[in-house]
């Protein structure tokens, strides 16, 4: 038994030590443990940061709203819902960018949360800017957005 108080504690003294090592590095993110341990960088805080978003579930609220910490979104190229609508449905979406609407071009529409009223004038943009958009055969989702995001 002592044997294994002895183990643990050298482990936790080195684990501490390595932890000093990335003073500074903050791998909680951001949400209202980032608030309460700011500053304190150790293992220790930064577990209990990390427990303290994960209990009162506040991080996807800050980071949706740009609160507790969390930055917003700054840029269509950052939202990663977008990212992840463009890179898994890049011919459909072509398909109905080409014909000026469908059920795609009306989803991200929804995604870069374009009001209503303007949809239409939105399609049609993107319709008329087809060739800038999809530039070659070989286009990233990544450069998708970035022409879509070049046009609003």
């Amino acid at each position: 038994m002592k044997r294994i108080l002895m183990v643990s504690f050298v482990l936790l003294a080195c684990i501490a030590v390595g932890t000093a090592a990335f003073a500074g590095q903050s791998n909680y993110g951001c949400g209202l443990g980032s608030m309460v341990f700011k500053g304190n960088d150790g293992l220790i805080s930064q577990t209990l940061a990390v427990t303290t978003n994960g209990i009162f579930g506040n991080q996807t609220f800050g980071i949706t709203t740009g609160t507790s910490n969390c930055a917003k979104f700054s840029s269509l190229v950052s939202n990663e819902k977008i990212n992840i609508f463009v890179a898994d449905n890049m011919d459909s979406l072509a398909t109905d960018i080409a014909k000026g609407n469908g059920e795609y071009l009306n989803t991200l529409a929804v995604l870069m949360e374009v009001p209503e009223k303007e949809r239409t004038d939105f399609y049609k943009k993107l319709q008329m800017n087809f060739a800038n958009i999809y530039t070659s055969r070989e286009v990233t989702h990544d450069q998708v957005i970035k022409n879509i995001a070049g046009l609003m």
